[in-house]
């Protein structure tokens, strides 16, 4: 018996970078992550492509690419949207300020007293 184990390949390294900066895009560097996450995702794609199976990771650089166009796309369109009055600073403002004070929202602040424990 000898031993059987599944050979793995391996991942392309432009697919793991675009899949992190995919990630990255979405908390730390908008605009710069999204446009490296998707330039790495298509070389990727290239390259595992042309390597005739010796490399895996087209799932990782395809959730990079989608991660990175999809942030590029809400970057470029948020400000389009607030500069063109669809949506309004102060709305915002006030939404995030509602969801921090559910009082402002016109609910009651009923007090409730104290249920006695005796």
């Amino acid at each position: 018996m000898g031993n059987q184990y599944a050979s793995s390949q391996p991942t392309n390294t432009m697919a793991v970078v675009s899949l992190i900066s995919g990630i990255a895009s979405w908390f730390f560097l908008p605009f710069l992550a999204a446009i490296v996450a998707i330039v790495a995702g298509h070389m990727a794609r290239s390259q595992i492509n042309q390597g005739f199976g010796r490399e895996g990771g087209d799932a990782l650089a395809l959730v990079g690419l989608i991660l990175g166009y999809s942030n590029l796309a809400f970057s470029c369109l948020l400000p389009i949207l607030i500069f063109g009055g669809v949506i309004s600073v102060g709305g915002i403002c006030s939404i995030c300020g509602a969801l921090t004070d559910p009082g402002s929202l016109g609910a009651s602040s009923a007090i409730i007293p104290p249920i006695p424990l005796n």
